[in-house]
């Protein structure tokens, strides 16, 4: 488990709001490891977790992008059928809150990446593989 920020970017919903992200961190040398983005009405919302948090910062206060940091946990699951109820499971019996999650796997791949936050009274939390 790796502890991590996570970045979230409210955005009006228009084509290529994400992009206009992608580009200004891109630009900086910022690579973009996981990102989720939903849409609510005009507007939505875009979380995002980073390579480099201090250089990302930099990059969006240039562009005038408000955000929100909150601190995050990163941890790779096997790729397979139930380990994520697993993991879910004992985040449970610590009595963590999720307040954000988000995972993703390559098909065929080995391991899955899962990303959350959780909430303050909660932030001790974290479990071991």
């Amino acid at each position: 488990m790796a502890k991590t920020k996570q970045f979230t970017i409210a955005v009006d919903n228009h084509p290529g709001a994400v992009a206009a992200l992608a580009k200004t961190l891109g630009n900086a040398k910022v690579n973009i490891l996981a990102l989720l983005g939903a849409a609510q009405g005009t507007g939505g919302t875009v979380q995002l977790v980073v390579d480099n948090p201090r250089l990302a910062k930099k990059a969006l206060d240039a562009a005038r992008v408000s955000y929100q940091e909150t601190p995050a946990e990163q941890y790779d699951l096997p790729n397979k059928p139930g380990a994520l109820a697993h993991y879910l499971e004992k985040l449970q019996a610590k009595g963590a809150n999720l307040n954000t999650i988000h995972a993703t796997a390559a098909k065929g791949g080995r391991t899955a990446v899962v990303v959350y936050t959780v909430d303050a009274a909660a932030k001790a939390a974290t479990v071991g593989a």
